[in-house]
């Protein structure tokens, strides 16, 4: 089954690796969001991609959460010797990815291309592409002005009070034509348990016209009231949005036609399908790995 997963860099990548795990190699594609990159001493760094590789690769740190396993940190202590800010910590592994995407990109490559051919020296069948090749950056709105992405998350980890998040670049940003294509020849495409304004938000601004409702899941990523991975719920009560797995599904009516729901919160069941949905009931906190939940997926489809 040709299936496409929408991600960020943790649940949802979390649950491309438990497809991949189950499905044949090639049928799985993965768009990552690229509105969390950042330029670092002349390189640019794409977290969300490079944590979905990574996971695929069975080599990202879940230990720290980014990187690689095993992963030292010379070049950024050298660095730092030499007075350089260090707060945004790279690992030499890390940087190596970095180092050759920005010498593809300096070549003429498109971000796409890059991210292919880095799937390719990772041993990986599975395609994971940008959602554009575009400059598409979140913003944060903050008391203390309007951040970056990793300024706000990592610099000033999330401590000024939030008021707004813009996606800037993504009026104008269109899908490649690898996402293009993926989407066209999708049976299934599955909108994973990341946080629907900061990871999946960005992906749909720029592809949402490219889905198919009725192929097309989405996967809660809160369950029981709280989020198992980042700050979904606390910016979600920041903007105003009631934090439970009905909001999530309201956000995304237009664009899928079945909702995944954690058996935790099987009540909220009705209230959802009375929006529309197909919705499917089962265990969604992949405590080991995705392939529970990319089956459950699988099978209830």
């Amino acid at each position: 089954m040709r299936t496409v997963v929408l991600a960020g860099g943790t649940g949802g990548a979390k649950l491309a690796a438990g497809f991949q795990s189950l499905l044949e190699p090639g049928e799985l594609t993965v768009i990552a969001n690229t509105a969390d990159d950042d330029e670092f001493w002349g390189l640019l760094v794409s977290p969300d991609l490079d944590a979905t590789i990574y996971r695929l690769a069975g080599v990202f740190d879940d230990a720290t959460g980014y990187g690689q396993k095993g992963d030292t940190f010379n070049t950024l202590d050298a660095l730092g010797r030499l007075g350089e800010p260090t707060w945004f910590r790279i690992g030499d592994r890390d940087l190596a990815t970095h180092v050759v995407r920005a010498d593809m990109l300096n070549s003429g490559s498109r971000l796409t291309e890059t991210a292919l051919e880095l799937c390719r020296r990772f041993g990986l069948a599975t395609r994971v592409l940008p959602m554009t090749d575009d400059k598409v950056r979140t913003r944060f709105v903050t008391e203390h002005g309007t951040l970056s992405f990793q300024d706000y998350f990592v610099r000033e980890r999330l401590r000024p009070p939030l008021s707004a998040i813009e996606i800037a670049g993504a009026d104008s940003a269109v899908p490649s034509p690898e996402v293009t294509a993926a989407l066209v020849d999708a049976d299934l495409v599955v909108i994973g348990p990341s946080n629907p304004l900061i990871s999946i938000g960005p992906i749909l601004a720029v592809i949402k016209r490219g889905l198919h409702r009725e192929r097309t899941v989405a996967v809660t990523p809160i369950v029981a009231g709280v989020a198992l991975k980042g700050p979904t719920v606390e910016m979600m009560r920041a903007l105003g949005h009631e934090p439970s797995p009905v909001e999530v599904a309201r956000g995304y009516t237009s664009i899928a036609g079945t909702f995944v729901l954690d058996s935790r919160d099987a009540g909220a069941a009705a209230e959802i399908e009375a929006l529309g949905y197909r919705v499917v009931v089962c265990d969604t906190v992949m405590a080991g790995g995705g392939g529970g939940l990319a089956k459950a997926i699988l099978e209830a489809l």
